[in-house]
């Protein structure tokens, strides 16, 4: 049995759920998992249909993309993933979806403003739009490396699609759905000529000052991140 068996059940688990909500179909997007205690990742392979999908068909890759174990040809976009793992040691687990709502907003160039507090409690205090670089380039790698800095957990790539962070596995797959209610509502009041209210000033704050807490908890080890 493979060393990685249960980080890579894991991903299996998760894409199929993703698929059953809505939010993957086919072979869009890719998911990966931060292999605990390692420069690792276990990702989701290239241009393999989701709901086929078993743990024997995940690839794990060293962040410098050397790999250990390669029973496909890993997602075009792992480089992606291991820069933010790089970058943000409190993100636990990398999700990019094709969501229609969010890769709407994206192409109007459209980023979604401090909506909910929920919203800035685990996404940031808002979701921004990364600059067009073709898939599984240098550039898209630097783009997306760049802007996770900010310690935000969603961005919406120009014309392209969303990605979503968390700490664990679990609250990445969240954001993927609080993304989604973020974006709808967002595109909604646009369509309506309405302004959207925002949540005040200070609400934004205190609800983003809770959300680093809790990546600075994750970096130093005393958040319980589930195993992954």
């Amino acid at each position: 049995m493979s060393p990685f068996e249960e980080v890579k059940s894991k991903v299996v688990a998760a894409v199929r759920q993703l698929t059953h909500d809505g939010y993957l179909s086919t072979t869009g997007g890719n998911l990966s998992v931060r292999v605990p205690g390692q420069n690792a990742l276990a990702i989701t392979p290239s241009n393999f249909d989701y709901l086929k999908m078993t743990p024997a068909d995940i690839c794990v890759l060293q962040f410098d993309l050397n790999p250990l174990e390669e029973p496909h040809k890993p997602s075009v976009e792992s480089a992606m993933h291991a820069a933010i793992y790089q970058a943000r040691g409190d993100v636990n687990a990398v999700i990019h979806t094709h969501q229609v709502y969010p890769s709407t907003l994206a192409i109007i160039n459209a980023p979604i403003p401090a909506l909910f507090d929920e919203q800035v409690r685990f996404l940031g205090r808002s979701v921004e739009i990364i600059p067009y670089a073709p898939s599984g380039t240098p550039m898209l790698k630097n783009n997306i490396a760049r802007h996770v800095k900010n310690h935000h957990n969603a961005f919406m790539m120009a014309n392209h699609g969303a990605l979503l962070l968390g700490h664990n596995l679990e609250r990445a797959m969240h954001n993927v759905a609080l993304l989604e209610k973020c974006a709808l509502a967002y595109l909604l009041s646009l369509c309506a000529e309405k302004k959207a209210s925002k949540v005040p000033l200070w609400v934004r704050e205190v609800a983003f000052a809770k959300l680093r807490k809790d990546q600075q908890k994750v970096e130093r080890g005393d958040f319980e991140t589930g195993g992954e």
